[in-house]
């Protein structure tokens, strides 16, 4: 099989749209994608096992949200029954194409060839997602460049797991992806690619609201090879249909982006499902007294506006320090450049805001349309012409702590301000949201950009640029708290695909040299010593093995998740990623778990810099937990806190603890379980390895921060560098 690949990884351009002819292009895309009256729809079947089906479903339509209130069909497509969604898992189980058990290397050079379709079929994914979502097309196109990117770097992200000695890595099976209508082309291509990168095949539910441009992307990735019995399409209702195809047993995980309480009614209804949510927020960005106020306005205008105000990324609360929430010409300014940020159809070039996926209901349209207390308007929005999908922008200021525009997700062009006395209580109102998904800050004093980053609660930090726009690798996405169900790991990022594989160990793990010294390493050197003696004898296998472990956790924390590294030093602008420890682990012993299982939990929670709580059931005494009463379990256990617990107690502490470690899936009682999908609390369940660059995972979180450090070019001090 050919490869497409140059062995290097590099970000997909955009369109240049200032050349004349990618403008004339633009024209072209325009004339075969904007419908008239007088066009046949696009006809959308269902594709489930290499067949196509087109009769006897339910048939829903893809209007045109441009040219509302004329009802202008760009496409039908067709409800899945629950009979479909039991065939289409029965042949994704079935693999008959072989799809898993090919080699890595043949899986990339096959998503090497959807990267080249992908690209080929720009102007059409660009054109699809104007006519069924309204996306103008300079936001559709970067999505293009996402979705091209995400084929091209999951399979090298993929061969870091697949390539470590001693490990059989394998995908988990099947999955489900149920994918957004606000990132429609990028968001379900990373869910497709990701999760063929790790060696599974795919169920793909699009949002109804943007059926059309999830069917341009699949023909493109079956034009490229990926079989209908590989990835197999599937639209069907999230209320009956959907929730079975989630539900099934045979599904073995789903990537969703979407809504909060739609992850969380899929953990209800199933509380083991492996689910992989990206689940919106309340973004923010802070303005201090220090910042350059000209680009504040200019990163805040987009990054509300862009998309609509759609993007899970936007800024929908800014809060202002005190002195700049007081400069009137801040406040005018600010107005004047959203007043500017011209809105109406995605088929006229001059606007740059499209128009909304629905005419405002709900919470939305209440905001827009009514104020709360010591609210007003700085800028009231105004539908666009008769069209109720488009809207111009709104802002809102004297926004109060605790309101509904200070905690609640708009997804639409509207903007609440707030101001606050200080940074730190700045600080403060951003993370009462509870969501954790971007954050920005507006300042050129490097002291507040120490405090900032410190203590905000966030997936994606921004200084001094915009809050959306995570390009792959240089910022992988995704979020904290209410802005991520399951282990929040990031996309775009070097771990993203892991979540969807299944690791065996083969042999014992390959460890490079160490370069420091670390007092839980000396501890596992005197255990080796004392096994010589024959005092530890009866535990020899299990320590044997925890000493390699131990040795892996140092050398992968001191390579990889002890490190804070921008893979592309871009002059003027730091992408540092990096692992923050989760907090509190409480580490759940169980009755089949061996002393392995338990030292080697302790010793990696510790390593990553978390505090560990050993959690024991009150009835349990073995082997394994009577070692904590010799010397040496004293010795590891250390300041660890140590608790005898039912699992009525171990529930009350999902309010102080950041994560639950269990050391198998089979050992997690339904009840705990269940406990834990009521609050969207997730429970790490993987079989513990030696492996650190695997088991370290479960021990930490992601975060990608960016810092534009240049002003209009002059770099300052770092020009010294």
């Amino acid at each position: 099989m050919g490869t497409f690949h140059d062995c290097e990884f590099n970000n997909e351009p955009d369109t240049d749209w200032s050349l004349a002819a990618n403008r004339k292009w633009a024209e072209t895309i325009r004339d075969r994608w904007q419908k008239t009256a007088g066009d046949d729809p696009i006809q959308i079947p269902l594709v489930i096992g290499n067949e196509e089906i087109l009769t006897d479903r339910d048939v829903r339509t893809c209007l045109d949200p441009n040219q509302a209130p004329a009802e202008i069909a760009v496409a039908t497509y067709r409800l899945a029954t629950t009979a479909d969604a039991e065939r289409a898992v029965a042949v994704a189980k079935a693999d008959p194409d072989g799809w898993r058990r090919l080699a890595p290397a043949e899986r990339h050079a096959a998503l090497s060839r959807v990267a080249m379709e992908l690209r080929r079929t720009r102007g059409d994914l660009i054109g699809a997602a104007a006519a069924n979502t309204g996306k103008v097309f300079t936001e559709a196109d970067v999505e293009v460049s996402e979705a091209i990117d995400f084929a091209e770097y999951y399979p090298y992200a993929a061969r870091t797991f697949t390539e470590l000695e001693g490990i059989l890595a394998t995908g988990k099976g099947v999955g489900a992806v149920v994918s957004p209508w606000n990132f429609p082309i990028a968001i379900p291509c990373g869910g497709i690619v990701g999760s063929l990168a790790a060696g599974n095949t795919v169920i793909f539910k699009p949002a109804s609201d943007a059926v059309l441009v999830a069917w341009v992307l699949c023909q493109a990735i079956w034009r490229a090879g990926i079989s209908r019995n590989t990835l197999q399409f599937v639209p069907c209702s999230g209320g009956s249909t959907g929730a079975h195809l989630i539900n099934h047993n045979d599904v073995d995980f789903v990537i969703l982006t979407g809504g909060t309480e739609t992850g969380m009614e899929m953990l209800r209804r199933k509380p083991d499902i492996n689910l992989s949510a990206e689940t919106g927020g309340k973004n923010a960005t802070i303005v201090t007294a220090m910042a350059d106020r000209d680009q504040a306005c200019k990163n805040i205008i987009y990054s509300a506006f862009g998309n609509s105000g759609q993007k899970c990324s936007a800024t929908s609360l800014l809060i202002l320090e005190r002195e700049i929430y007081d400069d009137e010409n801040f406040k005018r300014q600010l107005v004047d450049a959203a007043r500017s940020f011209q809105a109406g159809s995605a088929w006229n070039f001059a606007n740059k805001m499209g128009a909304l996926i629905h005419p405002p209901k709900g919470a939305l349209q209440n905001a827009m349309t009514s104020l709360e207390p010591g609210e007003t308007w700085a800028l009231q929005p105004q539908m666009v012409g008769d069209n109720p999908y488009l809207w111009t922008p709104g802002i809102k200021y004297g926004v109060q702590p605790g309101s509904t525009t200070h905690t609640t997700e708009f997804f639409g062009a509207l903007l609440g301000v707030m101001p606050a006395d200080n940074l730190e209580q700045a600080i403060e109102r951003v993370n009462m949201t509870g969501f954790g998904l971007t954050s920005g800050l507006e300042s050129l004093d490097p002291r507040e950009h120490t405090v900032w980053k410190k203590k905000i609660k966030a997936g994606n930090l921004y200084v001094n640029r915009g809050t959306t726009g995570a390009i792959t690798l240089r910022q992988p996405f995704g979020g904290m708290g209410k802005s991520a169900l399951g282990p929040a790991i990031k996309a775009g990022g070097p771990n993203y695909v892991a979540q969807f594989m299944n690791f065996e160990e083969t042999s014992l793990p390959r460890i490079g040299t160490l370069q420091g010294e670390d007092a839980l390493l000396r501890m596992a050197l005197e255990w080796r010593r004392k096994m010589l003696w024959g005092k530890l004898a009866p535990h020899k296998a299990d320590l044997t093995k925890t000493i390699r472990a131990i040795k892996s956790y140092l050398y992968h924390t001191e390579q990889e998740f002890g490190q804070a590294k921008d893979y592309f030093h871009l002059r003027g602008q730091d992408n540092i990623h990096r692992y923050l420890p989760l907090g509190t682990i409480a580490i759940r012993l169980h009755a089949e778990d061996s002393l392995f299982d338990i030292l080697a939990r302790l010793a990696a929670t510790r390593i990553a810099g978390n505090v560990p709580i050993i959690s024991i059931p009150a009835q349990l005494h073995n082997d394994a937990t009577a070692f904590f009463n010799t010397m040496e379990g004293h010795q590891i256990v250390g300041k660890a806190i140590v608790r005898r617990q039912s699992d009525e107690e171990l529930i009350a502490c999902m309010t102080i603890v950041q994560r639950i470690r269990y050391a198998a899936p089979d050992r997690v009682p339904a009840t705990v379980l269940a406990a834990a999908a009521k609050k969207g609390f997730y429970i790490a369940r993987a079989p513990v390895l030696m492996e650190g660059r695997i088991e370290m995972l479960h021990y930490c979180q992601n975060q990608s921060i960016c810092d534009t450090y240049h002003r209009y070019g002059n770099l300052g001090d770092r020009s010294k560098l």
